[in-house]
């Protein structure tokens, strides 16, 4: 329960930054979501960072860890989840499943949108 407790409060900043964040450029952003793609873009280079830097420098607690990655980056930016998870598996030498959970990720998730958009406007009528 205690790492929920780390999970939930870090979630709740990431997401707080995420939506202030967002309003910054929501007069671009009606063109091109680029409120969006900076925030997964500082998302993926944080928890990138962090990734790094916890084991090789600084052993992070556990608590930390996941506040700060899981917490703080998941609740700004799920791609940044996903960013770290492909790019680890493409560093062990796994390209195929590295790129393929790349591509699945992409596709199935615009494909679930698509779903899920689908559904609603069925039932609408």
């Amino acid at each position: 329960m205690e790492k929920c407790f780390y999970v939930g409060v870090g979630g709740c900043i990431g997401s707080i930054c995420r939506y202030l964040l967002g309003l910054a450029f929501l007069s671009v952003s009606a063109m091109f979501p680029v409120n969006t793609l900076l925030i997964n873009l500082l998302g993926s280079a944080v928890i990138g960072a962090i990734s790094e830097f916890s084991p090789k420098i600084t052993p992070l607690n556990p608590n930390l860890l996941l506040f700060l990655t899981t917490g703080i980056c998941g609740g700004f930016t799920t791609f940044s989840t996903f960013s770290l998870e492909t790019v680890n598996l493409l560093e062990k030498g796994r390209m195929v499943a590295g790129l393929g959970y790349a591509a699945a990720s992409v596709v199935l998730c615009l494909i679930g949108v698509i779903m899920g958009k689908s559904l609603i406007r069925l039932m609408a009528g």
